[in-house]
């Protein structure tokens, strides 16, 4: 099948500024395009990518979008970084969720956040945009025209010309309550914090993994030893993510963290080698290969540089983490659905990749016998978790329509007799604030303290993301 190419041509060297010039060809294969240009090209990915040059960066994200793929050539034998396939296009009214972070140094932050609220003035953009010492880490949504004029503006500052965007639909309008643009002292939280770790020396970190390098590696984790039946164990595949995120969906052969919040996530920190729920505890710290794996890749390169420091030599990560992976290589070794810290909380692999044929849905399907109810322990219908109709308690729990109507919406029979309980919601929707349930209590409309009969919200109020008591809301 043909696919459309950008060859995109010009000498980097001569100036960072220089504008490229574009030709499109139509072929089967980048091996092909090579054979029709007489000018030398290269396709490399964004791992292979050693140099920085910002104008190329620049003019893959505005222009690649008429183009199957994008390959960049030039005179001199120095490439750019490239991303294979064409972001998908979005109306400019369209809803949309945009997450990515970086790792730079920022001299003075408090005027970097100064500088980032005057360019948020008269735009609807709705989220959680962190900056410190140490870069920015953004998860917001927003219509797409002011979404991505956020990201292009910020592309043009050349310390953030290379940052790796993800793009995914909003579903129903904003997937967060309010803008939060702040300075933060931790751009991921930990117990001990991180401004002491060396983020931004990328030799400290894991070497990253383009999906499909990660594919490659993944299937020979899960290759089975015909002789002794069991996997390889020079190979870890580690989830750095919460025991409530695997719950919904996670990569074949990844052990469920004993974590509850990541901040107190202690994987290959104990000196004791006898730890069940650490599967870094036994390992060969020089000779085992670590596959790290999280949502969007910022929890992995944190967490890295401290296993780094502890002797762990062969790291990987997934880069772009688990939601880069599914928009490249579809659904392919992954199970379940991928949770997300906004009010839409769990994604199908569909919702990055459309394409994913009907047949892949089908042994998703079966592969959810993992996700059980909290309370029963039964199978559920679908993959997405609620919080505890007890404000007090608000665990983000998984539960069965039929456990959700038992104990109206709560975790246990002791939260249905709790003093601030609020109303169940229909489906998986999410809480507002406390506020709200209390006001409509005080005008007869809920009953929001003891027992009640299940008491829905009138169809004129719409939940909203609200928190849980797990406050680690990193991407």
């Amino acid at each position: 099948m043909a696919s459309s190419y950008a060859l995109i041509t010009w000498n980097p060297l001569s100036s960072l500024n220089s504008t490229p010039t574009s030709k499109k060809y139509t072929t089967a294969s980048f091996q092909e395009l090579s054979t029709l240009n007489s000018t030398r090209t290269q396709f490399f990915s964004s791992l292979q990518c050693k140099h920085n040059f910002r104008s190329g960066c620049r003019f893959s994200w505005k222009y690649g979008e008429s183009f199957n793929h994008l390959a960049f050539s030039s005179s001199n034998g120095n490439w750019v970084e490239v991303e294979a396939g064409a972001p998908k296009e979005y109306k400019d009214d369209e809803f949309i969720v945009v997450n990515f972070y970086r790792f730079v140094f920022i001299q003075d932050p408090e005027e970097e956040v100064s500088k980032h609220l005057s360019f948020m003035q008269g735009r609807d953009i709705h989220g959680r945009i962190y900056l410190n010492e140490q870069g920015i880490n953004a998860q917001y949504s927003g219509p797409s025209k002011d979404a991505l004029a956020y990201v292009e503006w910020l592309k043009e500052d050349h310390r953030f010309s290379d940052i790796l965007v993800q793009i995914s639909p909003a579903i129903s309008g904003h997937a967060f309550p309010k803008l939060k643009l702040r300075y933060k002292p931790s751009l991921v939280q930990l117990e001990e914090g991180i401004s002491h770790l060396p983020l931004l020396d990328p030799s400290m970190r894991a070497t990253p993994l383009t999906p499909s390098e990660w594919r490659t590696k993944l299937e020979a984790v899960n290759k089975i030893d015909n002789s002794l039946n069991t996997p390889k164990t020079n190979c870890i595949l580690l989830d750095v993510r919460n025991g409530y995120e695997w719950d919904v969906g996670h990569f074949q052969g990844a052990q469920r963290p004993d974590v509850d919040c990541f901040r107190s996530t202690s994987f290959g920190l104990s000196e004791s080698e006898v730890i069940a729920s650490d599967p870094l505890a036994i390992v060969d710290r020089e000779k085992t290969d670590i596959l790290m794996y999280c949502t969007g890749g910022i929890r992995c390169d944190v967490y890295s540089t401290i296993l780094r420091q502890q002797g762990f030599k062969r790291l990987f990560t997934l880069k772009g983490g688990v939601s880069h992976y599914l928009e490249n290589e579809g659904s392919v070794g992954w199970v379940g659905n991928l949770f997300v810290f906004d009010a839409r909380l769990s994604l199908p692999p569909s919702t990055y990749k459309p394409e994913i044929s009907a047949e892949a849905s089908g042994e998703q399907e079966v592969s959810h016998s993992f996700a059980k109810c909290y309370i029963c322990e039964s199978q559920v219908s679908e993959l997405r978790h609620r919080n505890c109709a007890n404000l007090d308690c608000n665990l983000l729990f998984l539960c069965c329509l039929k456990c959700v109507d038992d104990f109206r919406g709560c975790c246990c029979m002791k939260c249905t007799s709790a003093p601030r309980l609020r109303p169940v919601l229909p489906g998986h929707q999410r809480y507002k604030k406390w506020h709200t349930y209390r006001d409509l209590e005080l005008q007869g409309s809920i009953r929001t303290t003891g027992p009640f009969l299940a008491g829905y919200l009138p169809d004129n109020i719409l939940a909203v993301a609200g928190t849980t008591r797990h406050e680690s809301w990193e991407f």
